[in-house]
């Protein structure tokens, strides 16, 4: 199974590019369970809510590889929470830091903050996307992570993924010599 990651700061288009694309492949897709459980918490969120959103995601994500599809997409993962935590905490839990370590994923999708900003009430971070951006790419880079930064309108972003997500398809499903 390929499974590749769409990462980056809020409201740089990740939930769009991965939805599209999954329709393209008819693949499925991992949705971000913060959403979800931030939307069910009416006082908002603490540090230890984060490992209850990053157990959330694990187990979105196992469920849905489960049947073991050739190619899985996933509306951000791990790394994200990391950034989050020491963004707000100055710190991460040592367990999302060991499934970071534990989790594989062949490649990951570095989404650029240039569209706009949607405000949303689950949104933080409107002034320093560019800031956490540059968070986002010093992690990736930090652990060893196969990436591609990915911007542009969504048209423009779905002909550079398309190729690419294509060329990794062909490569994982060829037999090795």
């Amino acid at each position: 199974m390929l499974r590749i990651v769409f990462t980056g700061p809020e409201s740089s288009g990740k939930t769009t590019l991965t939805q599209h694309l999954a329709a393209h492949y008819g693949a499925p897709w991992v949705p971000e369970y913060a959403r979800v459980y931030l939307e069910q918490q009416a006082a908002g969120y603490t540090e230890g809510d984060l490992i209850k959103i990053a157990e959330g995601q694990l187990y979105r994500e196992n469920r849905i590889s489960a049947g073991s599809p050739p190619l899985l997409l996933c509306d951000t993962d791990l790394i994200t929470i990391k950034i989050w935590s020491e963004y707000k905490y100055q710190r991460t839990a040592p367990w999302i830091l060991q499934q970071i370590h534990e989790r594989h994923y062949d490649y990951y999708f570095l989404c650029r903050p240039d569209i706009s900003w949607e405000a949303d009430p689950l949104r933080e971070n409107p002034h320093d996307r560019e800031a956490l951006y540059d968070r986002y790419r010093d992690e990736l880079d930090a652990l060893g992570k196969t990436y591609v930064e990915i911007g542009g309108s969504l048209t423009e972003r779905m002909q550079k993924a398309i190729p690419l997500i294509d060329r990794w398809l062909r490569t994982a499903c060829s037999p090795s010599p």
